[in-house]
């Protein structure tokens, strides 16, 4: 982002270009980033926290277990005391290692050590079932669904003047600088042609926050903006870069910020779901509906600050939707923290991954479906697992208790249906390579 005299520069940016003298204006809680960070704690304090069924029985469980045995124990303790320790020893043992403690972190267990051999680590387990809810997943745009890096689109040239030459002398020019555009142009000759072929220029000097300018055998050059190229502003959605000549206008290159390799089929997968696909970016809305039309979005939302995004989140949460938020951006944050469920890609910020539910380490978008998929995989296990041990313990604590239990019987069973909820968590082990045609 070019910065002029008398601009603001926020706290957190990185300098790409020549060094620069600036005032300090605000410090410590006053700046965006220390605003940022605030809005991210305020919104974590509203985000809901859902407890699992298992946790919640548990203790009333465990008392009733106690009470059953020692209860049996007495009441039978005046007619044969070896009878009644054996019958309160089965009610112990039928119970413990009880199937309803395994039912649900076996399971937890089995499915994040998946989830992390395919690239995504699971921060907060207790979003796993919050992820069954979701209906609307909303992305962030700049390396959440592009590339890293800048790419160049559609080259336009005047007539009579070759387009590889004319990418020749821009990457040649280009090579002189590491703006972000500037190795966009090198790489898209690269690309063509293996190596850059420099053109024969000299005098090659970059102007900060400009452009640059040479000397070749057409002259003067100068490769940036249309500002810095005297051209007239461009009225389509794509930013370019301009090549000129002392004579004139040369070439324009679009400059497009790739979508990553699996992004349009993965959110064409999302939206065949059923699930709302929202884009939201602080880009400018040009820039944005470009890219959104590429991916195939029709919800987007440009130049949005991180307080736009959190209210725009806000809204939807109010009118009933369950929102997943995917970025990993500083200006995420906030969003990250206030959606019902979050999930950073591995190369954002430490910032943005600190606040999110699951970190995508591969960043790859497909497995944002995945997740979701899996996440309803894992309750359908878990709900198995918590009928069966239901189910056992209605029938095998009142046979211990009445005394039709013996301690070895009891404590087959026991392990054995340990064992069985166990089986079923693992699998869960094993994720398909590709998305299963389910919801």
């Amino acid at each position: 982002v070019p910065k002029m005299l008398g601009q603001q520069v926020i706290a957190g940016s990185y300098n790409l270009m020549a060094p620069v003298h600036m005032s300090v204006d605000q410090l410590g809680a006053e700046t965006r980033y220390a605003q940022i960070v605030n809005l991210m704690e305020r919104a974590s304090v509203e985000k809901p926290r859902l407890a699992l069924l298992a946790d919640r029985i548990a203790q009333p469980f465990l008392w009733f277990v106690l009470v059953a045995a020692f209860g049996s124990a007495i009441v039978l303790w005046s007619g044969d005391h070896g009878r009644a320790l054996m019958v309160a020893v089965s009610v112990l043992i039928v119970t413990c290692p009880c199937a309803l403690s395994l039912a649900t972190p076996a399971a937890m267990i089995t499915i994040s050590g998946a989830l992390a051999r395919r690239g995504v680590l699971v921060r907060r387990m207790q979003a796993l079932e919050a992820l069954t809810k979701i209906d609307t997943v909303v992305f962030d745009k700049t390396g959440t669904l592009s590339q890293e890096g800048m790419s160049i689109g559609q080259i336009r040239v005047k007539e009579g003047f070759d387009m590889n030459q004319a990418l020749n002398i821009a990457a040649a020019m280009a090579s002189h600088s590491l703006h972000p555009v500037s190795q966009a142009l090198v790489i898209a000759y690269q690309k063509l042609h293996g190596e850059t072929h420099a053109a024969p220029l000299t005098q090659v000097k970059e102007l900060s926050g400009a452009g640059l300018i040479a000397e070749s055998e057409f002259g003067a050059l100068k490769l940036g903006s249309a500002r810095f190229c005297d051209l007239a502003q461009p009225s389509g959605e794509a930013s370019s870069v301009h090549l000129v000549s002392e004579s004139g206008w040369i070439a324009s290159f679009d400059i497009e910020e790739a979508a990553k390799a699996d992004a349009v089929s993965s959110l064409h997968d999302l939206q065949a779901a059923g699930y709302e696909v929202v884009l939201l970016s602080g880009d400018s809305q040009p820039a944005v509906t470009s890219f959104a039309k590429k991916v195939g979005i029709q919800n987007m939302h440009g130049n949005c600050t991180p307080q736009d995004k959190l209210t725009f989140l806000q809204k939807l949460q109010h009118a009933g939707h369950q929102v997943l938020m995917v970025g990993d951006g500083l200006n995420d944050g906030p969003t990250l923290a206030m959606a019902n469920v979050s999930v950073a890609m591995g190369q954002g910020v430490p910032l943005a991954q600190a606040q999110s539910d699951f970190v995508v380490l591969n960043n790859q978008v497909s497995m944002i479906l995945i997740l979701i998929l899996q996440a309803k995989r894992t309750m359908r296990i878990i709900k198995q697992n918590l009928i069966w041990a239901f189910a056992y313990n209605i029938v095998c604590v009142p046979l211990a208790i009445a005394g039709l239990l013996p301690a070895w019987l009891a404590g087959l069973g026991m392990a054995l249906s340990s064992l069985l909820v166990v089986g079923n968590a693992l699998r869960l082990s094993s994720l398909p390579n590709e998305i299963a045609r389910e919801v």
